[in-house]
């Protein structure tokens, strides 16, 4: 009889690996500029050596670093608060109450159109340059998303659960403690997500322009003073808290949506256009221009809606307002479409190649976690405030969305379509052209949408800190200063028409190139 001898490998040791390619870039980089520094490749004022600028961050530490820092988390908080209590609200209503929905939020989503950037001169009128200004800026960027996200939420509730508490005679309280707030709680941490790295990116914009206290004040004195180890210091606790807040965000998240989600069972009601979605904003304009035209309100400080007309006839037939758009759009395509460019190629690079992917992505990661205009201190120290530093700041802003969208949507593309590729014996151009790109087309055009509505931000943030020049920016700030409502209120106009038409050629553009997409659905 035979016997059969079973052979099995002695268990591997567990071991403790460290992947060093992530680490490779930093470490260059960091010799790099150590370099630099010794021999002098470029001024101490421009670029001061690792060991001023780790001596600056001990200094800072035992100083007012700390003391700015929690400044600026106060105001964060508080903002953050007031705004994630009125939009949660907001979004209830208009995903709760159709009929209220179909009045107001067509009005919420035109104001909603203008970015927080173009309020913000308004804002500065209104409410100075006090910490005011600060929660108005906060409060607005908050409520947007967490609005739009908590309407869809409440909206987007399963079916079954709703005929299942109709089934158990479930009262109105009830329905909303069981039903309603458990389905729609993970579509409210999408939207506090977004809504909290908003609003931080807002508060350094807001201390960096008008502030005498907080983390971005401490980054402009030090631009002021040229002492950029200071700008180093501070950027780096922008990227840390930047970091810290998605790391907590996503850990409540987990922690209290703990039940698995169903699956989207319809689409959440979208407003159709009637004549009823008219009537709030035109009898708002009514009493805007009767309380104009009888004293009830300050002219100087909120001009009539027919001053605003006759101020953007007066600036369309003088030129004025079409050279300064001229100049913005013409900006923001340069630098919109080298970033574009630039974030596209690298995408699929690193997607690509997944050594070279190990080696520059968590860097790049690491560095999208710093509120984009933290950069600009730096920016214009190294570039200057020309129409160079502006492009220079354009094309990063545009950069990282495109770049990021690129890269997950090309390393998540179906695995079968390679498989379809080797069978086929593609070669590299024709894999990429006939399968990748189609493949990663959804999330590259989504990155696309995001990269042009970016690059006209970071052109009216580049006209707000660099007003030198022409464009709509600049001529909105200059406005601020000498209390020019009807300017003002004219820009935050066009710069909301022009994000939205932004938007819109995204999409049609993507409609165009992805018609295929549409052919499978029918």
């Amino acid at each position: 009889m035979s016997q059969m001898i079973l052979r099995t490998d002695a268990p591997a040791r567990p071991g403790f690996r460290v992947n060093g390619w992530p680490w490779l870039l930093p470490a260059l980089l960091l010799l790099l500029w150590y370099v630099a520094a010794r021999e002098g490749w470029m001024p101490e004022q421009i670029l001061p050596a690792p060991s001023v600028v780790a001596d600056t961050a001990l200094s800072l530490l035992s100083g007012d670093l700390l003391a700015q820092w929690g400044f600026s988390l106060q105001h964060l908080a508080l903002g953050l608060l007031l705004g994630a209590t009125a939009g949660t609200l907001l979004g209830a209503l208009f995903g709760l109450v159709p009929a209220a929905a179909q009045r107001v939020e067509p009005l919420f989503y035109a104001l909603a159109q203008i970015p927080t950037l173009g309020w913000i001169p308004l804002f500065m009128v209104l409410f100075g340059i006090d910490n005011g200004l600060k929660l108005a800026v906060i409060v607005k960027t908050t409520v947007v998303p967490m609005t739009i996200n908590t309407q869809q939420a409440v909206a987007g509730v399963p079916l079954t659960l709703s005929e299942a508490a109709r089934v158990m005679n479930f009262s109105r309280w009830q329905r909303l403690r069981w039903l309603v707030i458990p389905a729609s709680l993970p579509g409210w941490f999408t939207g506090l997500r977004l809504a909290l790295s908003q609003a931080w990116v807002s508060l350094i914009v807001v201390e960096l322009l008008a502030s005498s206290e907080g983390i971005g004040y401490l980054m402009v004195w030090g631009r002021q003073l040229f002492q950029l180890d200071i700008v180093f210091v501070t950027i780096a606790v922008v990227g840390l808290s930047g970091m810290l807040m998605e790391w907590a965000a996503n850990r409540a998240c987990a922690r209290l949506v703990f039940w698995p989600q169903p699956a989207a069972g319809r689409l959440a009601w979208k407003p159709q256009a009637s004549w009823r979605a008219l009537q709030l904003p035109l009898v708002l304009l009514a009493l805007w221009q009767l309380a104009s035209s009888w004293g009830w309100i300050d002219g100087a400080l909120f001009s009539s809606p027919l001053a605003v007309a006759a101020r953007f006839m007066q600036g369309a037939l003088s030129g004025e307002l079409t050279a300064a758009m001229l100049a913005s759009l013409g900006r923001a395509f340069v630098g919109g479409a080298l970033g574009i460019a630039g974030g596209l190629l690298c995408g699929l690079l690193l997607a690509l190649r997944p050594r070279a992917g190990q080696i520059f992505t968590p860097t790049l990661n690491v560095l999208r976690h710093i509120a984009l205009f933290a950069w600009l201190p730096l920016l214009t120290a190294w570039v200057g405030n020309d129409n160079g530093g502006k492009i220079v700041f354009i094309a990063l802003a545009s950069f990282f969305p495109m770049f990021f969208s690129t890269l997950q949507a090309v390393l998540q593309r179906n695995p079968q379509l390679d498989e379809v590729a080797r069978v086929l014996r593609l070669g590299e151009v024709a894999r990429l052209r006939r399968v990748i790109l189609p493949g990663a087309a959804p999330g590259i055009f989504a990155g696309l949408r995001l990269a042009l509505i970016y690059a006209w931000l970071g052109n009216i943030g580049a006209e707000y800190f660099m007003s030198s020049g022409v464009g709509i920016g600049s001529l909105m700030i200059n406005a601020q200063q000498l209390l020019d409502m009807p300017t003002i209120l004219c820009g935050m106009v066009l710069v909301g028409i022009t994000g939205a038409a932004l938007d819109k050629a995204g999409r049609l553009l993507e409609m165009r190139a992805t018609r295929w997409r549409q052919q499978e659905q029918l």
